[in-house]
């Protein structure tokens, strides 16, 4: 549903031209009703048209709301979303959420850009912008996680069997005392890994002897790890539910003298470029992100043409890839 100047003025109790009078700095028109109306149009995401982004006729805006930008997974999908974006003749923008806040801070930023559809990959995520884009008629899908709003369209890796097939691996080699290394904990790839990791020791009759937190964050991960080193029980294998927490047990375990692969199993998830450097040589699972990419745009393209699309849940398995470390 387009919002318009008449439904800001009914909220307003004023009229359509004061409205418009209050966009322009030079009009005269009472300051407390101008700070009302601006207020009024900033809560509900009208924008006149002179400040609305024009769109190049025959392309499409889609705006991708981004968290954890540092992690090198979101580069990778980002390069690859803006390839098969140019290939179909759409616009990307990109809209970042601050390490501190929800995606939901960026709300009134995406609904300013006037963009014809939204892709939202920030872990801490609300249902707020899902809802936000919907009520005013702009597709919009979950990549790369899901919620418990079974309404809102989401693309994600298959992370249950993926933390499954870790346990099974970490068993297979021979770990008695066995962590997992988690990251932010009401993400649902934190647990969905962590579901099935656990779901996978208990079939193989193993339970868990470690468990802590490394909030996707090298720094918090290696602090955390490194105690756990140093414990009497230390662990002799790892499952971290990112790769870069996955980096952080790697160095932690060689600061202390132990050998990665033979004193201690590490295993991550996603499998990002620097997971096959020399120093790590790390076992991940692959995330098949430009599987997923092209399923969310193939998605996004299905509610233009039908809006009534909601509550399509995508799962794409991972690919398990074996290397020194696990």
């Amino acid at each position: 549903m387009k919002i318009t100047a008449k439904d800001v003025a009914i909220k307003c109790n004023t009229s359509t031209a004061a409205v418009s009078r209050a966009f322009r700095a030079h009009s005269v028109i009472d300051i407390n009703l101008r700070t009302k109306i601006l207020s009024v149009a900033r809560e509900i995401g009208y924008l006149p048209p002179a400040k609305r982004i024009k769109k190049v006729e025959g392309f499409r805006t889609i705006s991708i709301v981004v968290g954890d930008i540092l992690n090198p997974f979101y580069p990778n999908a980002l390069e690859i979303f803006a390839k098969e974006m140019t290939l179909r003749g759409h616009h990307m923008l990109v809209h970042v959420v601050p390490s501190d806040e929800t995606v939901d801070s960026t709300i009134s930023q995406v609904l300013k850009t006037g963009s014809d559809a939204a892709i939202i990959a920030s872990a801490n995520l609300s249902s707020d912008l899902a809802r936000s884009c919907k009520q005013r008629g702009i597709p919009a899908v979950l990549f790369n996680r899901i919620q418990t709003d079974g309404r809102i369209n989401a693309v994600c890796t298959d992370n249950y069997n993926g933390g499954i097939f870790a346990a099974e691996r970490l068993v297979s080699k021979n770990c008695c005392s066995i962590g997992f290394i988690g990251g932010i904990r009401d993400t649902s790839t934190h647990l969905e890994r962590r579901r099935g990791f656990i779901d996978g020791l208990k079939r193989q009759e193993t339970r868990l002897t470690f468990e802590e937190s490394g909030g996707y964050d090298y720094n918090e991960s290696f602090a955390v790890i490194s105690d756990l080193l140093e414990s009497p029980l230390r662990p002799d294998g790892l499952f971290c539910a990112n790769d870069v927490m996955a980096f952080a047990a790697i160095d932690a375990s060689k600061k202390i003298g132990m050998v990665v692969g033979e004193d201690i199993a590490i295993l991550g998830f996603d499998d990002v470029p620097m997971a096959a450097w020399t120093a790590y040589d790390l076992t991940s699972f692959r995330q098949r992100i430009k599987q997923m990419v092209i399923n969310t745009l193939n998605l996004i393209e299905a509610m233009w043409q039908d809006p009534d699309v909601e509550g399509e849940l995508i799962m794409v398995r991972s690919r398990f890839v074996e290397r020194s470390s696990g």
